[in-house]
């Protein structure tokens, strides 16, 4: 599985000091472009360059510990399929000395010429 690691940043913590839930989307959006350059070879900003947008659809996201001042946290990707074969399903979690605080389900697609389409790339790593 792709993991990335960051620190909490001291920006995103709240009156309650803990990380104010509108940024665990964020922490697993770095790590999700990260996974598709990376692990796929997908540079997002040259496929919308070349016409190709890269887009989440929705996502549900569960909170089960909060993220604190000072935490260092794994996020993490994988790939997983989607019933409707246009669409993939990127599955997250945030985690903190092996323990998961959050994970989240995002659905994403790609357009071309304003249709659905799955990039190569992605059905080959699905087909794994």
């Amino acid at each position: 599985m792709f993991s990335k690691m960051y620190d909490v940043d001291e920006a995103h913590i709240d009156f309650q000091e803990v990380v104010d839930g509108l940024y665990y989307p964020f922490y697993m959006e770095w790590t999700r472009h990260a996974f598709m350059k990376e692990a796929l070879g997908i540079d997002i900003e040259e496929e919308f360059r070349q016409g190709r947008m890269y887009m989440v659809l929705e996502y549900s996201l569960r909170f089960r510990q909060s993220l604190k001042k000072g935490d260092k946290i794994e996020v993490t990707c994988q790939l997983e399929k989607n019933v409707k074969r246009n669409r993939v399903n990127f599955y997250q979690q945030i985690r903190v000395n092996s323990v998961t605080c959050a994970e989240a389900t995002f659905t994403a697609t790609c357009l071309f010429n304003g249709r659905p389409i799955m990039p190569e790339a992605v059905s080959n790593a699905l087909a794994y």
